[in-house]
């Protein structure tokens, strides 16, 4: 990577006093925690859900593959960003993967863009684009370590300079791949656009010893047409409403809806469709757009059960159609408010 290209990412400096506002919540042990102090399922939690429910057949049983929805993307199209001034674009890659396009800027989200996953579990659905037919990435934002999320795989092949929460900056120092850790309401920038990491109550490990030592969230993607939200993995929290005051004109918010079976043991760490849509309504966001479901099987729902609960919950609480979207892999959204003077959704530093 050449040094120009590490430069793209460029890190807002903040005063002493914003960095004080700014600390991350720890434990005791100093290790990085949620805003309300719940963690990672216990040993025991895992072994019921992993084995004994098993051995006992209360574990819900659905099959490793189901249909889902894609299409092919228009690859001229995405060959070239959206220019200042025009709508973003935001095209579904699978699972929480997502290529992000504003300003002339090209971002990648959590891509996971191999055939399997670390450990083996293969892809439902192939990428909706693949690796060699993405345009130039000018960064790579990564929400947390796990594995469905941060691929080193993938981004091994794009090698594209990462933004990342704090205490990943190593995995990617090591692979050669220049990289730009946040703190939770902290900025950097990419020619020009703004993205800052905020919370998300989820947790993180990649090992057996590294347990919560680096941070996890979400990232807000703001630019002249359009600002975005991507939650990363999360459950439901109250920091949902903070994101939306402190950011009120999201004009699209990218929440998961899968992965939540068993609820006893998915609900402290991500969220159901229901909560999904209720996280939405907190954000005050324009437009739903759902991701990390029918991609990889995580857990004991059925692969395409995600959708069809969201559906029946958009229809109870009488929300807009066009406000819930449902993308289909490979497909691309035209996100953006209609132009005119109002300011960017960021707060003021």
């Amino acid at each position: 990577m050449s040094l120009r290209r590490a430069h793209l990412v460029v890190p807002v400096v903040a005063t002493a006093m914003v960095l004080s506002a700014f600390s991350q919540p720890r434990d005791g042990a100093g290790r990085f925690a949620n805003e309300n102090g719940k963690g990672p399922a216990s040993f025991a939690d895992v072994f019921k859900w992993q084995v004994w429910d098993r051995l006992t057949g209360k574990r819900r049983v659905a099959p490793a593959h189901a249909p889902v929805p894609a299409v092919v993307p228009d690859l001229a199209l995405l060959r070239t960003p959206p220019a200042p001034g025009e709508p973003a674009r935001v095209t579904w890659l699978g699972h929480a993967s997502f290529l992000v396009q504003l300003d002339g800027v090209s971002l990648l989200v959590d891509p996971a863009l191999k055939p399997a996953l670390f450990g083996g579990i293969a892809r439902n659905v192939a990428p909706g684009v693949a690796i060699e037919d993405l345009p130039p990435i000018d960064a790579v934002l990564v929400s947390h370590s796990h594995y469905d999320h941060l691929d080193l795989p993938t981004l091994e092949a794009l090698h594209a300079p990462v933004v990342a929460g704090l205490g990943l900056e190593r995995w990617f120092r090591d692979r050669g791949l220049f990289c730009t850790e946040l703190g939770w309401w902290r900025t950097t920038t990419v020619r020009g656009v703004r993205v800052t990491f905020v919370p998300a109550q989820h947790w993180s490990r990649r090992g057996l010893f590294d347990t919560n030592t680096t941070l996890w969230g979400g990232f807000v993607v703001e630019g002249t047409r359009a600002s975005l939200y991507h939650s990363g993995d999360t459950a439901w929290f109250d920091g949902f409403k903070e994101i939306g005051a402190r950011f009120p004109a999201i004009d699209a918010a990218l929440l998961p809806i899968g992965a939540y079976d068993p609820e006893w043991f998915m609900s402290h760490q991500h969220l159901d469709p229901e909560q999904a849509l209720r996280a939405f309504g907190d954000l005050g966001a324009r437009t739903f757009v759902a991701m990390h479901w029918g991609t990889f099987k995580l857990t004991d729902e059925p692969l395409d059960e995600p959708p069809w609960r969201l559906e029946a919950e958009r229809r109870r609480l009488g929300l807009d159609p066009a406000r819930v979207r449902v993308p289909a892999v490979g497909e691309t959204l035209v996100i953006g408010r209609a132009a005119d003077p109002r300011a960017r959704a960021h707060p003021p530093e």
